[in-house]
């Protein structure tokens, strides 16, 4: 009767466990919102640039801080883009927000790619 109770403990216990493991990882966490545009590309009447937006994937651990994955595409002229993109780790901006700075470029399409340079809007900027 004691191995028993012992057992059904011993499952409980893990099954509360496992509820509290499966609990943090489907924990939401941020996100942030982003608005930009491409740096110009191409010469004389073919010079242009491209504007794109959306949100970042949550957050992703990295070393002391973290970081977020965009991936969008630009608008469209005759032709578009698309952005895939690690952002940089967090910039505090204040003592519970913050933002974070992308660098890279574009997809290779029509012939070119942009560059692009921006920062990322604050995280729960009403909270």
């Amino acid at each position: 009767m004691n191995k028993e109770l012992n057992e059904k403990e011993k499952l409980n216990k893990e099954e509360q466990s496992n509820n509290k493991k499966a609990s943090v990882e489907s924990q939401q966490t941020h996100v942030h919102e982003f608005l930009a545009s491409t740096k110009l590309a191409e010469e004389g009447d073919d010079r242009h640039n491209h504007r794109f937006a959306g949100v970042t994937s949550e957050v992703i651990p990295k070393g002391n801080s973290h970081i977020h994955v965009l991936m969008t595409n630009t608008d469209f002229l005759d032709h578009h883009h698309e952005v895939a993109i690690e952002t940089g780790p967090a910039i505090r901006v204040s003592d519970d927000k913050h933002v974070h700075f992308v660098k890279g470029t574009t997809t290779l399409d029509d012939g070119h790619v942009h560059q692009l340079e921006f920062a990322t809007l604050i995280q729960k900027p009403l909270v």
